[in-house]
């Protein structure tokens, strides 16, 4: 394909007059052609296609259309037809009114052409340029940051039923491009035991039979994967996506042991993070936060938080499920001064913050401002926390409570891949003592230990330990409170829970055209005047009596 024109048309004189008879107040997307055009130019997709062929929807109207789609929660198809019914649609990319639109396979090509092309996020860095152009983008203050569970455009399965679905998957995939090569290879046996979905209703109940059913799909995935990758196998075979991913379950799942196939324990597994859980999306993970569980992502928005203009996402993240909040403090900061809008302070839950992530803040200038996780070990608090031994870090020594000092001092990583410092008292040392209950902590521990971060990064949860504790920090941090309010907007009226298709770049796509038409929501509200919405209070609390 190719273009002729790279932005929207002119807005035909019967279209204007048609679209203000019908909406004489107008509406979102009349006001987005009017008030934000510059944002859908369309220069900078012009190199996403050739120079010669049939011409191309203008990349422009395309983009305008697809903030449109997520703006409205709408699939292809539904705004395929908007273009081809709805006025307003049609006063935006400058249609006539007898014109029928496009196909709404265009939609999904143009979204294809933007990862190939790596520009996912340009309509959200240009709603972000135009802001600041505007004077209505201000980073060098406060930004705040949270995260939101995305559910995947998948069912999450057991290890049993991943097995047997990502063997089906290949069988499938296999039977499209070579059915009669296949028919040859498989036993009457598979048709009924992979035709049909393997579902963990259909599964057997007992270990006994679990047991059997796994050896017997791997020992039938094993002689599958013998027959793809034997030297007279066709090659279109070998190079399928479900052939590839069943040899990665099987590796993460089933071992050789003296020539026998054999499922692996919980113990040899591979970590959580490392194993899908659909045959059908390798990006998604579980994932488990404030006690739920799910299959696929996370979303991580970043957004601005000054009076005086409005509040707008900075920045977007989309991680796999398993990936924990506080590995994307640094990342989220070093993505904000790549594009010079690196803030003063960040503001971030308990879940963000811990001593690295403070100190890498302030090595770029910025206040990570939040509370440091709390001492989850049994003797986090009272007289014998971990808080009130002394160290004395030039020596290398810690001295408890009631005066006794040890000098058992042993650096490591731990299972979290953090440089701790581990220390103990000895047995002679803590047997005697009256309070060794109280400090152990255990009914049948005979000594003390505890675990110590780096020097500088034990300072800094420290310093942030005692800060919390001021009437001014608590003032200062309450101005997080607001970025629950932006997930869920995201989540409610744009989408955001749900990932629309599969894999992690496609995903990443969907929530940077939501965080685009979330921000052109909020600069259309703020050009229009419209005053933003407190807290919600019920209204029995709103009866609570001023004192």
């Amino acid at each position: 394909m190719s273009l002729r024109v790279l932005g929207l048309g002119e807005i035909p004189a019967e279209t204007a007059r048609v679209a203000r008879v019908v909406c004489p107040r107008g509406a979102f997307a009349m006001r987005l052609r009017e008030e934000f055009a510059e944002v859908f130019a369309g220069e900078a997709f012009a190199d996403l296609y050739a120079g010669r062929g049939r011409p191309a929807v203008a990349p422009g109207v395309l983009a305008l259309v697809t903030v449109l789609q997520f703006a409205e929660g709408l699939s292809d198809r539904q705004a395929a037809d908007a273009v081809r019914t709805r006025i307003d649609w049609k006063y935006a990319i400058g249609l006539e009114l007898t014109d029928t639109g496009f196909d709404y396979s265009v939609l999904s090509e143009f979204r294809s052409r933007l990862l190939a092309g790596e520009k996912a996020g340009e309509v959200f860095d240009l709603v972000l340029r135009l802001a600041r152009e505007r004077g209505l983008l201000k980073t060098a203050g406060r930004q705040r940051t949270d995260s939101a569970k995305v559910l995947g455009a998948i069912t999450g399965l057991n290890r049993l039923a991943l097995v047997g679905e990502s063997l089906r998957a290949a069988l499938n995939a296999i039977a499209a491009v070579a059915p009669d090569w296949l028919v040859d290879r498989v036993d009457l046996e598979w048709f009924d035991r992979y035709g049909h979905r393997v579902e963990e209703a259909r599964l057997p109940r007992s270990k006994d039979k679990q047991r059997a059913w796994t050896a017997q799909v791997g020992a039938d995935g094993v002689r599958l994967m013998t027959a793809v990758f034997a030297p007279d196998a066709p090659r279109e075979v070998r190079m399928l996506g479900p052939v590839e991913v069943l040899r990665q379950v099987w590796v993460k799942n089933y071992r050789v042991s003296e020539g026998e196939v054999r499922w692996r324990e919980e113990k040899d597994l591979p970590p959580g993070r490392l194993q899908p859980c659909s045959p059908y999306d390798l990006d998604a993970r579980r994932g488990a936060k404030a006690g739920s569980g799910w299959a696929g992502y996370l979303i991580q928005l970043t957004e601005t938080c000054e009076p005086d203009v409005p509040n707008l996402i900075t920045h977007v993240a989309t991680t796999d499920a398993s990936v924990n909040d506080s590995k994307m403090t640094q990342t989220i900061q070093a993505d904000l001064s790549a594009r010079g809008m690196l803030p003063a302070v960040h503001l971030a839950d308990g879940n963000y913050i811990d001593g690295s992530n403070i100190l890498a803040a302030q090595r770029m200038g910025v206040e990570l401002l939040g509370p440091v996780g709390r001492n989850t070990t049994v003797q986090a608090k009272g007289r014998f926390a971990t808080d009130a031994f002394t160290v004395d870090w030039d020596r290398r020594q810690v001295t408890c409570p009631n005066g006794v000092t040890t000098g058992q001092w042993y650096p490591r990583i731990n299972s979290k891949g953090i440089e701790v410092v581990r220390v103990r008292f000895r047995h002679t040392e803590c047997r005697p003592c009256p309070d060794l209950r109280a400090c152990v902590g255990s009914a049948t521990g005979e000594r003390r230990e505890i675990m110590l971060r780096r020097h500088d990064e034990h300072h800094a949860i420290q310093r942030n330990r005692a800060a919390r504790q001021t009437r001014e920090w608590r003032d200062r941090y309450q101005q997080r409170n607001g970025i629950e309010a932006t997930v869920s907007q995201g989540v409610r009226a744009f989408g955001m829970r749900r990932s629309r298709y599969r894999g992690q770049p496609k995903t990443h796509l969907q929530h940077l055209f939501a965080a685009a038409a979330m921000n052109l929501s909020r600069l259309d509200s703020w050009t229009n005047g419209t005053p933003r919405i407190g807290a919600r209070i019920s209204r029995f609390e709103a009866l609570r009596p001023a004192a």
